[in-house]
């Protein structure tokens, strides 16, 4: 009840903080008034709003310390202050933390943890990245850009949580990881306020649509424009994709869902030299670093016995094979052999907006070496169709950011399909294979870590099934639908066909009570006999949802925006239900 009250009183008043500085602010640019008495108002309304706004963060005294700072004056406290203020404060921490992990002796580490630490400072460094984003796209426009791009601007923020989590968990010696943690200690505390601030910021944004629009009728109207006012940035409908989806870019990419050999690719790689390039690194390396536009790999059949990294400068690269069983690519880095998990990736893609078709990633270092990825993606607005991802354990590594998988084939034993990203894994054969004696098999593990964050896995219309190795044995050995890797795992099954190797009860505890109160586990509408809800776990956490509204807000169009920008890959989508 209190909260309530709390959010009741920080709508009611930015809502008069908008409306009074729409009107305000219009007055002083047409007859240059002085702070009037109605400025006044608006200056001690914004000044309380602050306070307000940070008893829903989870580290007040951090929040107020940001928007004071940001405000000595309490005269620009706005939303887009506000959430660019907090966004801001947390670049300052993890630009000093990427420092000081630069600082840190290796001469007593052993070899992983040498590799761990190089690990981190990579990912501190793409963190002050996605927070330069960030703060670009919060700083520019107005209040109705924040809640324009809000989605963007948790994305990346969730992906800055992710970085901190990966980082500290490849860490193994207990002081290393300890003076790692505290390191980033702050910089977590402001990433998590970031987060809240901007739900907060958005909903009440949302809920004063009103006040924005008199805003600009009232601009509109003073500038002779009538009521109409200006047109607000890019408020053209379905006009939000990458910049990098020219109309010619769109174009070929859907000829190449119908008719690939009529695309004229960028480079050929081939196994037998028939292309300019005999590995996929090769062709990689050598992309043009002025390259605009969308660059095209063609991968010819072949098996591929490589590790591939296309880094986070590489963007636009749409890469397609003969087949996901003709053109491989295999390796078989693992954990048990002293290579962290973020490091085991048989192919690894960071640069934003790649597309992939056609193609299969296996790593065949078997169930017994444990952690051994074959497939991570850590970048934004990725899309993968009929491709194929094989190994046992932490086979596809689903980072960070939005990505969407469709007609796939994913196969593996325990946690196979893991991460902090927002994924949709859509019409895709999900096969669970036989692990190692005394082993149980989970399909999923998400790696949420804050109730703000805008991620989770969804998996919908696919086949949950086994192996031929497992078939004959699958009542024998339990497998799981998924555990919760991280406190605020989220994960929904919906509308497909799960078979009757799993388990009556569903859901699978990672380490007793961790996670259930917190977590978000949820089934719509699936069928089989692994479908069978009446003896599902009972975790506080766990939901059955029961109409279309409640699971509409999981599917492609609504959770990763797929509307704006998977119709542009010329991948075949389903946005919201089929029927």
């Amino acid at each position: 009840m209190t909260k309530k009250i709390i959010l009741a009183g920080v709508s009611a008043m930015l809502l008069v903080a908008v409306v009074i500085g729409a009107v305000s602010g219009v007055m002083r640019s047409t007859n240059n008034f002085k702070i009037s008495s109605q400025e006044k108002i608006k200056i001690h309304t914004v000044s309380r709003s602050i306070e307000s706004i940070c008893q829903i963060t989870d580290y007040k005294e951090a929040c107020l310390e940001t928007l004071n700072a940001a405000s000595p004056d309490n005269k620009t406290a706005d939303p887009k202050t506000i959430v660019t203020a907090s966004i801001k404060a947390t670049f300052t921490e993890f630009s000093q933390a990427a420092g000081k992990s630069k600082e840190i002796s290796t001469e007593t580490m052993d070899n992983m943890n040498k590799v761990a630490l190089s690990d981190c400072q990579e990912l501190l460094e793409y963190a002050v990245e996605e927070l330069q984003d960030a703060i670009e796209s919060s700083d520019e426009g107005d209040a109705e850009n924040i809640r324009r791009r809000s989605k963007d601007l948790k994305n990346w923020l969730s992906a800055v949580m992710s970085y901190q989590v990966v980082c500290i968990d490849g860490l193994t010696q207990p002081e290393l990881k300890a003076n790692m943690t505290n390191n980033l200690g702050k910089a977590t505390e402001l990433t998590k306020n970031a987060l809240a601030i901007i739900t907060e910021i958005t909903r009440l944004l949302e809920s004063m649509k009103g006040a924005l629009n008199l805003k600009n009728d009232v601009m509109g109207a003073v500038a002779g424009g009538g009521a109409a006012g200006r047109k607000l940035l890019n408020s053209d409908v379905g006009g939000r994709y990458p910049e990098w989806f020219s109309a010619s870019d769109r174009k070929l990419l859907r000829a190449t869902n119908v008719a690939p050999m009529r695309v004229k690719p960028n480079a050929v790689v081939a196994k037998d030299g028939s292309g300019q390039y005999k590995t996929i690194q090769h062709a990689i390396d050598a992309i043009p670093k002025d390259n605009k536009g969308r660059y095209i790999i063609y991968v010819k059949a072949g098996v591929y016995r490589e590790n591939v990294i296309i880094s986070k400068k590489i963007l636009n690269v749409f890469m397609y094979g003969d087949g996901s069983r003709k053109t491989i690519v295999t390796g078989n880095k693992n954990f048990v052999d002293g290579t962290p998990t973020f490091r085991t990736a048989t192919f690894a893609v960071m640069g934003n907006g790649f597309i992939c078709k056609w193609m299969g990633f296996q790593n065949t270092a078997g169930p017994s070496k444990h952690q051994a990825v074959a497939l991570r993606v850590q970048s934004d607005m990725s899309a993968f169709f009929s491709c194929r991802m094989d190994a046992y354990q932490d086979t596809l590594y689903a980072q960070t950011h939005r990505q969407f998988y469709r007609n796939c084939i994913i196969s593996g034993t325990i946690d196979f399909i893991f991460g902090m990203s927002s994924v949709v894994i859509q019409n895709c054969l999900i096969v669970i294979r036989k692990p190692m004696d005394n082993q149980k098999n989970i399909v999923t593990a998400s790696g949420r870590t804050y109730k703000y964050e805008d991620t989770g896995i969804i998996i919908h219309n696919c086949r949950i099934v086994p192996d031929r190795f497992l078939a004959p044995i699958r009542t024998q050995i339990k497998s799981y639908l998924g555990r919760p890797w991280k406190e605020y795992a989220r994960t929904v099954y919906m509308e497909s066909q799960i078979g009757d190797l799993i388990q009556p009860e569903g859901w699978m505890e990672w380490r007793g009570n961790f996670a259930l109160r917190t977590l978000y586990y949820a089934e719509y509408n699936n069928k089989g006999p692994g479908a069978d809800t009446s003896k599902r776990v009972h975790w506080p956490g766990y939901h059955i949802l029961k109409t279309r509204a409640d699971a509409l807000k999981f599917t492609a169009g609504s959770f990763i925006e797929g509307g704006s920008w998977i119709k542009y890959s010329g991948i075949p989508s389903i946005l919201g239900f089929k029927r």
